[in-house]
């Protein structure tokens, strides 16, 4: 099984979103997949012009950038990983350039799906599932209830289904070297290890392992006031 991660931090690998890829991307390992970690912001994708060239007999697009190479990888995979912190409670600026730019993939001819709505033909036989990683700096789980819909959204005109979505508020927690947090960050790596030989070994989640993934890594009146007294000691400088 082939597993392609684009990874729409800004950050890269110094981002807490990278570090649930990396966990994920151990585990799916381990399952026997072939994994992929391509970072969206070291590579040159031009925002879609609406020119509609793409949906020519060709399906290619007409801006020479590095969005060609990544389209091959994504139709070529058996899972997709759309992985992304939460900027202004939705996706960041370059993986929804990214997203924009997926329109190739699909026919522009009309049909209606099985609820009746409009969508576009299939350009291709077979289209890969898709898992959704995500963390947020905010503590709660709230902060994520855009994404769901958006990526049931994305599956749907894509001819594909959302298998796994793993959203972490408190994200900033990830990368704290605290001996109080060291348990329950590593437990929650090992969980995120475990989501990903699920994702590969069953295409999807165990209804243990979604709700142990929900679970807060630290109380939210204590993730607050911590925050908090950082940016103070920060800002009084």
């Amino acid at each position: 099984m082939k597993v392609t991660v684009f990874n729409g931090s800004p950050r890269a690998e110094r981002g807490n979103t990278h570090i649930m890829v990396e966990e994920f991307k151990k585990g799916a390992q381990k399952a026997g997949a072939e994994v992929e970690n391509v970072f969206l912001v070291k590579k040159e994708i031009n925002f879609c012009r609406g020119c509609f060239s793409c949906w020519g007999t060709s399906g290619t697009c007409a801006i020479i950038d590095d969005m060609r190479g990544l389209l091959k990888k994504f139709i070529e995979s058996d899972i997709v990983v759309f992985a992304t912190p939460v900027y202004v409670d939705n996706v960041t600026g370059v993986m929804k350039q990214f997203m924009d730019r997926l329109i190739p993939l699909v026919d522009p001819h009309m049909d209606r799906d099985e609820k009746g709505e409009t969508v576009h033909r299939k350009r291709f036989l077979e289209y890969p599932k898709i898992v959704v990683i995500s963390n947020c700096g905010f503590p709660e789980q709230s902060h994520f209830q855009v994404f769901p819909l958006l990526f049931e959204r994305v599956a749907r005109n894509l001819h594909s289904e959302v298998v796994a979505e793993i959203y972490r508020g408190g994200g900033e927690l990830l990368r704290l070297d605290h001996p109080q947090l060291m348990a329950v960050i590593s437990d929650y790596k090992e969980l995120l290890q475990k989501a990903g030989r699920e994702v590969v070994e069953m295409l999807g989640l165990s209804e243990e392992t979604k709700s142990a993934l929900e679970n807060p890594l630290v109380p939210h009146d204590m993730y607050r006031e911590n925050v908090n007294r950082g940016y103070d000691a920060v800002l009084s400088r």
